[in-house]
């Protein structure tokens, strides 16, 4: 099936597809997408969507399976509370990719804005997983509370690979980094590690996919320096609460 949205209000191209989803078709197209929003939220079956053009905010928002391929840019908010399904970007994303995200995968081809992963949190079986091809601006991991986010900066070499604030507030999850971080980029609440075995392994397996869906090459995209951001602690802010509580008592 497919729709071409060039003239349509985003309410239209939603309800299409809501009606596509309950006929019980499998596979849409949508052609002349230029930031329409909210496409294929509490998207919940096996419904596949490939959109060419530039997706809207709120791609996928509390999507709960199902695939969206998008053959152009996304604006923000891509996977907002997502809990199952894939979505994959062939370009570029702006800021708040994967907001409070809580299962499933999001794959971003080039580089996506700020604070990509906030509030990110693992649910279930299916922790979730972002995968950026590209560089991501500050806040990165921003109270991420679970999941794994990856970093990998294929495409330009002179630009940083993350900005400023990397993990702050982080007290869940890792995030995987294809290259070295200064540490005045990352927040205090958020530590280095070495990768062990076990990590590239897992790196290998979880970046197969990647590297097959656009092109890339996952031994040289693996023959390079990774390091890891882990929290240092499950309760970064447990004392400014606590003294907060306190200091309430005591006037109470």
């Amino acid at each position: 099936m497919e729709l071409h949205a060039q003239q349509l209000h985003y309410r239209e191209v939603n309800q299409w597809l809501r009606r596509c989803s309950q006929d019980g078709i499998h596979h849409v197209t949508l052609y002349g997408i230029r930031g329409h929003r909210y496409i294929g939220t509490g998207l919940n079956n096996s419904l596949r969507i490939q959109i060419h053009g530039t997706a809207g905010n709120d791609l996928g928002a509390f999507m709960n399976g199902g695939e969206i391929v998008v053959y152009g840019n996304a604006q923000d908010g891509v996977g907002n509370t997502m809990n199952a399904g894939r979505i994959i970007v062939h370009g570029h994303a702006s800021d708040v990719v994967a907001h409070s995200m809580r299962g499933g995968t999001i794959f971003i081809r080039d580089d996506v804005g700020y604070r990509a992963g906030i509030h990110m949190k693992a649910w279930g079986t299916n922790p979730p997983l972002v995968i950026i091809g590209g560089t991501a601006r500050d806040f990165l991991g921003e109270y991420m509370a679970g999941g794994t986010l990856i970093v990998l900066g294929l495409h330009d070499s002179s630009a940083p690979l993350v900005g400023s604030y990397v993990g702050t507030g982080m007290h869940g999850g890792v995030i995987y980094l294809r290259g070295t971080i200064a540490p005045y980029q990352y927040g205090k609440e958020a530590g280095l590690q070495p990768l062990t075995a076990d990590d590239w392994e897992y790196l290998q397996h979880t970046l197969a996919p990647f590297c097959e869906e656009f092109g890339f090459n996952l031994e040289e995209v693996l023959d390079h320096t990774f390091c890891k951001l882990v929290p240092l602690s499950r309760r970064p802010y447990g004392r400014l609460y606590e003294g907060a509580v306190g200091a309430i008592n005591s006037h109470g």
